[in-house]
């Protein structure tokens, strides 16, 4: 600490690279202080040079984003909006070092006030503490400090299920694109996978599906890429849906797609809603149910017939178990049940099969002085 001739103190150190670092304060006290913190921090190796945390948020989010090359496109355009829509208006010109915990809730606090959805607000989170998260991994910030916000709760949308009586029905009023809605039903695909589904990877031979790739509508445009896990899996078809599946692709090219628009181009989710699907569950008296009802319908119906819950995740591509439990759990409640039946069978059997045998259960007196010697 040394003393300037305008009566300040000057506090100085070196970083860990030999470079000097200062800081001027009125008093003595406070530059000891600050000096005292900044030697620890490079003790504990946590030390943050000052000019790194320096860049904007703005600047900084946007270098992140251009490295997300990982990204699916959807979730690359959805990242980007929420930057666009969420973050950047409120923190483009705010400098790493200023964002702190409670500016982040407030922020939350804000988003929520003004009536964005919870599951909105929850990934407007989740990308700024990416952001955020990458600013320490490159040494800017000492810490996350989106880390440990409050966020609003999303409340879990009550699922539909079909039974098969009311999917003959929508599909009946669906046609001539019935069949759309029974593979729906039937194989639980995604929307995006069931319209990036080619010829070449329909084998009804072995009665499968293989799903290697799915569209996306991203700006109005349909692009192509892997499914949602990045995994391929093969789905089973049922035997009923066999015929009708080679009626479609029949003479048809390999690199075709089974499922495509009047015209001929890519199925879109929306357009086949206004269209047909809509229109067919007013007729069938279902109304407010989507496409993706039809995924949750065969889920349950594949539950009702004993799927256990690893084919249940295979057949929908989900990326664990449990995943599809938390899901689906209340479709395997009967499961619970089954196994309390099953112990109170088993427990009964083996009490009627005990006395048969004339064998008289131990008494607790006899077993206790042996257990009190043991114990001394």
């Amino acid at each position: 600490m040394t003393r300037r001739p305008n009566g300040k103190w000057r506090a100085r150190y070196r970083d860990a690279g030999g470079k000097e670092h200062s800081r001027h304060f009125d008093r003595k006290a406070d530059g000891e202080r600050w000096l005292n913190s900044v030697k620890n921090s490079i003790a504990r190796g946590e030390w943050i040079d000052p000019a790194l945390a320096k860049v904007s948020t703005g600047d900084w989010a946007a270098r992140w984003i251009g490295n997300q090359v990982q990204l699916k496109p959807s979730t690359l355009f959805r990242y980007e909006s929420l930057l666009r829509n969420q973050i950047l208006p409120v923190w483009e010109r705010v400098p790493l070092s200023a964002v702190t915990h409670t500016d982040v809730g407030e922020w939350i606090r804000r988003m929520s006030e003004a009536g964005l959805a919870p599951s909105t607000v929850r990934q407007a989170h989740r990308v700024f503490s990416l952001v955020l998260a990458e600013a320490v991994r490159d040494g800017r910030l000492p810490r996350n400090v989106a880390t440990g916000v409050r966020l609003p709760r999303v409340g879990k949308a009550e699922k539909i299920f079909l039974t098969h009586a009311q999917v003959a029905v929508l599909a009946n009023a669906a046609e001539p694109h019935g069949l759309t809605v029974r593979v729906l039903a039937y194989t639980g695909l995604r929307w995006g996978e069931l319209a990036a589904l080619r010829v070449k990877r329909v084998d009804l031979t072995r009665r499968r599906l293989l799903i290697a790739e799915s569209m996306s509508e991203i700006n109005g445009k349909a692009v192509f890429g892997t499914p949602k896990t990045h995994h391929r899996r093969s789905v089973p078809v049922p035997r009923f849906l066999v015929d009708p599946l080679k009626e479609r692709v029949s003479g048809r090219d390999r690199d075709a797609l089974v499922f495509t628009s009047p015209e001929g181009g890519v199925l879109r989710n929306n357009n086949f809603r206004r269209r047909v699907f809509d229109r067919a569950s007013w007729e069938a008296g279902l109304t407010g149910i989507t496409p993706h009802e039809l995924r949750h319908t065969a889920a349950s119906l594949a539950v009702a017939e004993g799927a256990n819950v690893k084919a249940v995740q295979r057949m929908l591509g989900h990326a664990s178990a449990a995943m599809t439990l938390d899901v689906y759990a209340d479709l395997f409640e009967d499961d619970l049940d089954q196994v309390a039946d099953r112990l109170d069978q088993a427990a009964t059997q083996a009490g009627a099969d005990y006395l048969r045998t004339d064998h008289a259960a131990p008494a607790f007196d006899a077993v206790r002085p042996a257990a009190k010697k043991q114990a001394s």
